[in-house]
């Protein structure tokens, strides 16, 4: 312990040591600083801050250096921001120089990263004052209070954000068609024997269709076609015969297996499309000087005359192009009619392997059980072990129900199987968002295109990036918290409440959101109603309410703490 007597010795010499330093340099007031924005505020996991200070007159030794350190402190801890460095009109160095006798005005900015305590904080300025090798502290200044953490609630509404689902394929009426050709010679119309077996064959086709218990015929077509060689009315009327001797033969075949279907035709004079089809598929010699005269010529005879000018070619289009263009096209238009929703759902239960993978995880949108859809996905992975959907929709419900470490181990497993599957990368990224981690996420959104809800999942990337404006575009209508969040830190206060009182399933945060805009909007009554709708659902939320600097001017408002006690 220090002597009595020697108490005074000491204070000269600390004064001394003080005017050694600097004449002036003593504890500086708030009212030199000026905070940006007066109430700090978390974007994108980080608290950004600009302070604009003054060092007033005859204050700055000229031989001092002082290093100004931002520090955000709170209850059991603190984070430093980087340092300023000024010096004196005396100091040799590159930094901001201070003038003794006018004093200096000076900017800093400064980010701190983010973590809950810091919502009941305190911003202070500390100073390390230096001149040659004797360094004295200046007490620390206190410029502003407290974080505004409403971006960090993204992690919270994330959980009601919509996860990716592996849509099934399943078509309960599946349009199919069977085609045949009936060839003519050149010139003629009549159904050679040859081609009568063909008719047999497409009559046979359409009985079995009609026979069948889960096809149903729509109707038959017959297109008839001349070669385009010859005049146009001599083509035309071939046609026309080849369609009504087509007709006579396929009417009386039905008639006989006694099918009643509707039978439609046409014929078409001369058939270009068809040669250019054939043409541009086939590796004749000139292949492309044809192709180039029916692009210059619309006309059929010039057309016809061009090309019989390449007389190289000619010959192979006569007798390898041209018979096949002499034809009545057939076609049988029918449905296949698949299970119905009770056969699917029966099946399921009873005996799964009777379906097929798009019936199985079709049979689990005919449930709002979890329980049943997570038996059915799992039944899904066995009957088609090499389908990343079930395991997405598996990784899925687990994420709904909160449970991310089994969310993930199933969606790994589905990107194992296909590393493209849009979903499945979809739902890691949310996963990637839920635990902090901003660049994995991007990484697996950027592989997640063609998932539907892949726009959501970028307005939640987007808040937790602090890039508020593009999370409202990239919501759209979206009705969500997230979505809600979003117009909140873009100030859209309007859309932001329409937007919670569309969401079809609110949640405490739902109303959490309202009385933040209550609060933003001087709504008093919003604020206290909401509060309580949300601490009804979530008791938790009435902490986060006491230290949430949203409801500051409410602190000393005896409904708003009778609400959160």
């Amino acid at each position: 312990m220090t002597p009595k007597k020697y108490l005074p010795l000491l204070m000269a010499c600390t004064a001394a040591l003080l005017a050694s330093c600097s004449s002036k340099m003593g504890e500086l007031s708030s009212d030199y600083f000026t905070v940006t924005p007066q109430v700090l505020e978390a974007e994108g996991g980080e608290v950004p801050v600009t302070i604009n200070g003054k060092f007033p007159e005859k204050y700055f030794n000229k031989k001092a250096t002082v290093e100004v350190t931002p520090v955000l402190k709170w209850d059991g801890g603190e984070a430093k921001a980087a340092p300023a460095v000024f010096q004196g009109e005396k100091v040799e160095g590159n930094d901001q120089t201070i003038a003794y006798k006018t004093g200096g005005n000076y900017t800093m900015k400064a980010s701190f990263d983010y973590v809950p305590q810091m919502a009941k904080s305190e911003l202070y300025l500390e100073f390390k004052a230096t001149t040659g090798k004797k360094s004295i502290e200046i007490p620390a200044v206190k410029i502003a209070d407290g974080v505004i953490s409403t971006a960090e609630l993204v992690s919270q509404t994330l959980e009601s954000a919509t996860p990716a689902t592996g849509d099934d394929a399943f078509q309960r009426i599946i349009k199919e068609k069977h085609d045949a050709n009936i060839l003519f010679l050149i010139q003629q119309a009549n159904v050679r024997a040859s081609e009568l077996k063909k008719a047999k064959a497409f009559g046979q086709e359409v009985k079995d269709v009609n026979q069948a218990v889960n096809k149903k015929i729509s109707n038959i077509e017959i297109s008839a076609y001349a070669s385009p060689d010859g005049s146009f009315d001599l083509n035309q009327g071939l046609a026309e015969r080849r369609q009504d001797n087509t007709a006579k033969v396929i009417s009386r075949d039905l008639k006989k297996a006694k099918v009643d279907a509707t039978i439609d035709t046409k014929y078409t004079a001369e058939d270009w499309e068809g040669f250019q089809e054939l043409v541009s598929k086939s590796d004749i010699q000139d292949k492309e000087l044809i192709l180039r005269v029916l692009s210059m010529y619309t006309d059929p005879e010039q057309r016809e005359q061009e090309i019989k000018n390449i007389s190289s070619v000619y010959k192979t289009l006569a007798d390898e192009i041209l018979p096949q263009l002499r034809r009545s096209r057939l076609t049988l238009n029918y449905e296949i009619i698949g299970k119905s929703d009770e056969e699917i759902a029966r099946l399921a239960d009873s005996d799964y392997r009777q379906l097929n993978i798009e019936e199985l995880l079709y049979a689990a949108t005919l449930t709002d059980d979890t329980a049943k859809k997570t038996d059915l996905y799992n039944k899904a992975t066995k009957l088609a072990p090499n389908d990343y959907r079930a395991y997405n929709n598996l990784g899925k419900l687990a994420y709904q129900a909160g449970e991310l470490d089994k969310a993930e181990s199933y969606l790994k497993t589905a990107v194992s199987l296909n590393s493209n599957a849009p979903e499945a990368n979809m739902n890691l990224g949310l996963i990637a968002l839920k635990k902090g981690d901003e660049a994995a996420a991007e990484a697996y959104l950027g592989k997640a295109s063609g998932a539907k809800e892949l726009n959501e999942a970028l307005g939640n990337l987007y808040i937790a990036q602090g890039q508020y404006a593009k999370a409202v575009s990239s919501f759209g209508d979206t009705k969500s918290n997230s979505a809600a969040l979003a117009q909140i830190l873009a100030k859209d206060y309007n859309k932001a409440k329409a937007t919670l009182a569309d969401i079809e399933k609110p949640d405490a945060y739902t109303d959490y959101l309202q009385a933040v805009i209550g609060a933003r909007t001087n709504n008093n009554t919003l604020v206290m109603s909401s509060l309580k709708a949300a601490i009804a659902k979530d008791p938790t939320l009435a902490k986060k309410a006491a230290t949430d600097l949203e409801f500051a001017k409410y602190f000393t408002n005896t409904d708003f703490m009778d609400i959160i006690k």
